[in-house]
């Protein structure tokens, strides 16, 4: 029993006890901004229930953002989730909690975005766009099964799900084009991805066997992409314009702690690894999406498919020396398996525009059109079989600025 009346919140469900993701929101009765937990359908705010904390997590849980929280490392993590279960599973309520249904609060992006990497870790991913692109050539590059390829983003274009996505500009150029043109994309895509939030005192040359400590929780992100203007600037330095315009996070995000149950060994690469990249115990994770075109269901990507796990990515993007610092937000790259209803690119399942994908409402699409929404979901399992949720990740195409 719990004192929460909320159908939702139950173990069977994707935002029961087993979940307890945090987030950020603001609501008529609540001053400011303040840290959540979402149980269920409502969102439990922490600032009136400080008092029910120890007096080093009340501070944390009285903040307007997850800042915090992220900078005070996994003990206080394990410690402040142990506290929020023992509260919200309690049969009776903690003096001044508010349970706020999740229509009536307004999400904010819960944590400051330090640095944003972004991966390209799917092998189905990878070979798909290698057969388009360069289909007189091995459908993988001789260096994508020895390191997690990636790329810098741009911290400041990340935001939270529900945000609009206006149309970028730029410069594209067909094959047959004489010179390149400029203006809005006209072949607008997503990526559906899992993100990876950071936290605990800066660092760098994070080993792979020590990841876990590093990695607060796990988010779905919408690294939203214009292929067209991608095909024409990223040679020879990779994605630029076509990529840092906008990228979407869920606007909850579900502790790492939540998904012991979840955890699964990535396919052999092939090939010998370095040692920096081999792991004891592979944090790979089943996690399963479902991407939603104008309502329709059209893909479910299998993230227990990706060839590289966060653990080698992170030991990958800090083995140069590189920092760690708190806030900073990882993404796998596209995640694709290998049946063409689990492509996790609208590139991929219109096969570069070749392959119309059908709505249930009839429409035709290959690339978004303006008024397009996008909707990302995922769960994965839990303990005793359970169900751990995902905050969704969502967006809305508008039309780009007329100059």
């Amino acid at each position: 029993m719990t004192w929460i009346e909320d159908p939702a919140f139950g173990a069977d469900q994707p935002f029961g006890p087993q979940t307890l993701p945090y987030g950020v929101v603001e609501a008529p009765e609540l001053d400011g901004p303040s840290v959540a937990v979402r149980v269920g359908d409502h969102a439990l705010p922490l600032r009136p229930i400080a008092g029910s904390f120890s007096d080093r997590l009340a501070e944390l849980v009285a903040a307007g953002s997850l800042d915090g929280v992220l900078a005070a490392g996994r003990p206080v993590w394990s410690e402040l989730r142990a506290r929020l279960t023992e509260l919200v599973t309690a049969g009776s309520a903690p003096r001044g909690a508010k349970l706020v249904p999740l229509s009536e609060v307004t999400n904010r992006l819960p944590f400051t975005v330090a640095d944003y990497v972004d991966f390209y870790s799917s092998r189905h991913h990878a070979e798909n766009v290698g057969r388009m692109f360069r289909p007189d050539s091995a459908p993988l590059l001789p260096n994508w099964t020895h390191l997690p390829v990636g790329y810098h983003g741009r911290a400041g274009t990340v935001v939270v799900s529900g945000t609009d996505v206006v149309r970028p500009h730029g410069q594209r150029k067909g094959p047959n084009d004489p010179a390149p043109a400029f203006g809005p994309s006209t072949r607008l895509d997503i990526e559906a991805e899992v993100g990876f939030v950071c936290g605990g005192p800066v660092t760098s040359r994070v080993s792979v066997n020590k990841a876990a400590e590093h990695i607060f929780g796990v988010a779905l992100v919408n690294d939203w992409s214009a292929r067209d203007l991608q095909a024409w600037e990223y040679v020879p330095l990779g994605p630029f314009l076509a990529k840092s315009f906008l990228t979407s996070v869920g606007a909850w995000i579900t502790p790492l702690d939540a998904l012991s149950q979840a955890r699964v060994a990535p396919a052999p690469m092939g090939n010998e690894l370095h040692d920096y990249l081999v792991e004891e115990q592979p944090l790979g994770l089943d996690i399963r999406l479902e991407v939603r075109w104008n309502g329709t269901l059209v893909s479910r990507p299998p993230f227990a498919s990706m060839a590289w796990t966060c653990a080698q990515q992170l030991a990958h993007m800090t083995v140069n020396g590189a920092t760690l610092r708190p806030g900073d937000l990882f993404a796998s790259g596209t995640v694709s398996g290998p049946e063409k209803q689990e492509r996790g690119s609208f590139l991929e399942l219109s096969w570069a525009g070749k392959e119309p994908v059908v709505l249930d409402d009839g429409a035709e699409r290959t690339f978004l059109e303006d008024g397009d929404t996008v909707v990302i979901t995922a769960t994965a399992p839990g303990p005793d079989g359970s169900v751990i949720g995902f905050a969704e990740v969502s967006g809305t195409v508008l039309a780009a600025p007329v100059d």
